[in-house]
């Protein structure tokens, strides 16, 4: 029953997490002194090198920063359709 007021009403609870998720972004973000513009020219660096690789489904790529434990870490979700070796040298 439950579930069917939250279909109807929302689940607070479920924007209050996502606001909070959003909120230890921009954190992280302020402790590792990078703008938006430089995160998107990380991201677009990291793509850069990956498509010489793979070929990247850019629309489903996730990459952020985030705490734990003590120190900020890089974490991505990158998927992959097919590897291509065009950057692969030959040896």
């Amino acid at each position: 029953m439950t579930n069917f007021f939250n279909s109807l009403f929302g689940n607070p609870r479920g924007s209050k997490d996502e606001a909070k998720a959003r909120l230890k972004v921009l954190l992280v973000h302020d402790q590792v002194d990078l703008t938006p513009s430089q995160m998107d020219a990380m991201r677009a660096e990291i793509l850069e090198v990956i498509a010489r690789y793979a070929e990247v489904d850019r629309e489903k790529v996730d990459i952020r920063l985030e705490r734990a434990h003590d120190q900020v870490r890089l974490t991505s979700s990158v998927p992959v359709r097919r590897v291509t070796h065009r950057g692969v040298a030959s040896a």
